[in-house]
Formats: C-alpha cells, sequence, structure tokens
C-alpha cells in the first residue's frame, strides 16, 4: 500500500489536485482512499458530485463517537474512491487537529486503512501536533508540497520541509519528501523558480501543473478535470502527476533553507 500526503498553503490548489490525481490513480485500477484533513471539508467534494459528505467531527458531536459505524464516515465517490472528511471543531473552539486524530482512530478501529493508494490532503500553513500527525505517525510515508512560484506559498512549503526533516528522525515516523508539485499562478519564470527551490531543499519538481480554465469549468460542474474533460490537455497532466508518484522511488531528507536565502531566491525570478 502507497501512502502519499499533499501538503500546502490553504488555497494553494491541494484539494483540486489531490482529488484529480485520486481519479487519475483510480483510472488505472487501483483502490483509492482519500483523506480530507481540512476544517474546509472540501478535499473530496468533486469526487462526490459536489456534495459535502458529513464529517468525522461532526458525526462524533452529534451521534458519538461509540455509536459510528464505518458508513457513516466512507463515501464512495467517481470510479470508486473511497472519500473521508475529518473535519474541524465548531468556529473559535478547539484544535483543528483533533479531527484529523480522531478520524484516524475510528479507520484504523474499522480496520479501514487500507487499499492500494491511500492519499491524504492536509492543510500545510501551520505544521501543529494535529496537522503533522499523518508524518509523525507514519501514517504518510511520502509528502508531496504543492506550491505556486508566489513567496509565501514557498515558505508554507519550506516550513514543511522543516517538519520533515525533524519527523523523519522519530522511530515511528516514516515519512520522507517525495517531491514539490508546482500548482502554477501564471507568473512569469515560474516553474524556473519551484524547480531552483524544489533542487535547494534536496528534492525535485515532480510536476508543473499550468494554470488552465478547463479546472474552474470542471469545478462548477461539480466534477475533477479527469471527469470533465478526460481528452484536455489538463487532464494528462494530472494523469502524468499519477505516473510519476506511482514510479516515485526518490525519497528523500529535505535540507529546508533560511528565509533570507528564500527571499533572495524569488528576487532573483520574480
Amino acid at each position: 500500500m502507497k501512502q502519499i500526503a499533499l501538503y500546502g498553503k490553504g488555497g494553494i490548489g491541494k484539494s483540486t489536485t489531490s482529488a484529480n490525481l485520486s481519479a487519475a490513480l483510480s483510472a488505472r485500477g487501483l483502490s483509492i482512499l482519500q483523506i480530507g484533513c481540512d476544517p474546509k471539508r472540501d478535499s473530496t467534494r468533486m469526487l462526490m458530485q459536489g456534495k459535502f459528505i458529513p464529517t468525522v467531527m461532526d458525526l462524533v458531536r452529534t451521534k458519538g463517537e461509540a455509536a459510528l459505524s464505518l458508513s457513516d464516515i466512507v463515501f464512495t465517490g467517481y470510479n470508486g474512491i473511497r472519500c473521508v472528511e475529518a473535519g474541524g471543531p465548531e468556529p473559535g473552539v478547539g484544535c483543528a487537529g483533533r479531527g484529523i486524530i480522531a478520524t484516524f482512530h475510528l479507520l484504523e478501529k474499522f480496520g479501514a486503512l487500507d487499499g492500494d493508494v491511500i492519499v491524504y490532503d492536509v492543510l500545510g500553513d501551520v505544521v501543529c501536533g494535529g496537522f503533522a500527525m499523518p508524518m509523525r505517525e507514519g501514517y504518510a510515508q511520502e509528502i508531496y508540497l504543492v506550491t505556486s512560484g508566489e513567496l509565501m506559498s514557498l515558505y508554507a512549503a519550506n516550513n514543511i520541509c522543516k517538519a520533515i526533516q525533524r519527523l523523519s528522525s522519530r522511530v515511528k515516523s516514516k515519512c520522507r519528501l517525495g517531491g514539490v508539485i508546482c500548482n502554477a499562478r501564471g507568473q512569469p519564470r515560474e516553474e524556473e523558480l519551484v524547480a531552483e527551490f524544489s533542487r535547494r531543499v534536496n528534492s525535485t519538481m515532480v510536476q508543473y501543473i499550468p494554470r488552465a480554465h478547463v479546472v474552474q469549468q470542471a469545478e462548477v460542474n461539480q466534477q475533477t478535470v479527469i471527469e470533465y474533460s478526460p481528452e484536455s490537455a489538463q487532464a494528462e497532466v494530472y494523469r502524468s502527476l499519477a505516473g510519476r508518484v506511482m514510479g516515485n522511488t526518490r525519497l528523500s531528507v529535505p535540507t529546508p533553507i533560511e528565509t533570507d536565502e528564500l527571499e533572495s531566491l524569488a528576487r532573483e525570478f520574480i
């Protein structure tokens, strides 16, 4: 079983990338489980025809953990992809990371952490204990950073590198950096910048995803690009990403760079 996690700054297109990656992997005949680890609960929406599925945290609050069954928390979406949303606390109360912890404990209890590939879609603005759990507890073994060429997106990616570096020495943790995914915003020299950032943190850019209008078209039609426009160039990009992830053997302990170096790098390209 291959367990991968996509981390990145909020709003960078992590969930869109995750859903399209899962859809492309499922087209290879693989059994896929996608777990949304973000309180926004939108990771799996395009795999579920636009439906927001109940989150584990909401169900724990309303029913109680002891009363939950596997069918309460796991939903089958596009092409048989199993979908789970961890959710979070009520606004202004509690820790969002608790939703991830509760979700993993329940999935383990039901023996549901299985399949050919598990895709964890994780918020990466801050890598607190809860959000770091997929890495810290040995669930996610390959971490992919989703970033653009924007400075704050790279800053968040660099912070996640620090977390991977720190956690990679733990006995229980098996996490390594699998690579960087550039989800482009259309900046000049953006691909070059992200490729150079990847090199400096001891990794590679595994895929460049160009900005394309078909992504928004697919989303307003409540589908992934893979489902909405399978013959499009953008769908081929996501299929390429799926192939590279499945064939990836270059896993590394990252070497995060200092903020001054990151800013200097950004000035050089932007």
